[in-house]
């Protein structure tokens, strides 16, 4: 089964949905049902600066909610994540920033290996939701690329150039003429969509129906 994981690397319930996505993955393999996994870019906030915005703002301001509501919100998504093994810091995330370097970077991964992008895509989310990291730093794209195991110099040419802005547009592109307009949005074998970040048992029961549905 082929999953297309579209997804911004700021995204709080791209993190929790990934997470639930795997452990659904991992129940349903002893019953011989297997599955590629492919993070597909989206950015929330393509206009974002370099510089980035103050987070509580940016929210209250893009949602109409409140900072009480805000603060809520991100109990309740923090404790979502503790669920499914995913750890948001506490106090950590104080901007949100621009991320189309990070797909970049994601897209040179995935020319590589669909495991070299799933580990990087981890390692983004860590740098980012766990430990506060800005995902568009120079220096924390190479620590997650390290991590992730991908060659230095690669990583250099991809960073100090603009090589895979074309694709990551093109892709971009291609996932909003498709109607996704919010992330994660999950696709099944280029068919069948799940959007959110859902349960595990959510995410098991559709990998089952469609494993069933088309052998």
């Amino acid at each position: 089964m082929k999953i297309d994981f579209v997804s911004d690397v700021s995204c709080p319930w791209c993190a929790i949905g990934l997470h639930a996505l795997e452990q659904a993955l991992d129940r349903v393999r002893a019953d011989g049902i297997s599955a590629t996994l492919h993070p597909q870019p989206f950015e929330l906030n393509p206009a974002m600066p370099p510089e980035g915005e103050e987070i509580v703002g940016h929210l209250t301001r893009k949602y109409g909610i409140t900072p009480e509501q805000v603060a809520a919100n991100t109990e309740a998504i923090r404790q979502r994540g503790a669920s499914v093994g995913f750890t948001f810091g506490l106090g950590k995330r104080s901007r949100i920033w621009n991320t189309f370097d990070a797909h970049r970077l994601l897209h040179h991964a995935g020319l590589i290996s669909p495991e070299a992008q799933r580990r990087l895509k981890h390692a983004l989310l860590r740098a980012y939701f766990t430990l506060g990291q800005n995902p568009g730093a120079r220096d924390v794209l190479w620590q997650a690329a390290a991590e992730a195991g991908l060659e230095a110099a690669e990583v250099d040419a991809v960073l100090s150039s603009d090589r895979h802005a074309d694709a990551v547009r093109e892709r971009e592109l291609f996932y909003q003429q498709h109607g996704i307009r919010s992330v994660p949005a999950i696709i099944l074998n280029e068919r069948h969509l799940i959007s959110g970040g859902q349960p595990v048992e959510v995410f098991e029961r559709a990998l089952r129906q469609v494993a069933a549905l088309e052998g």
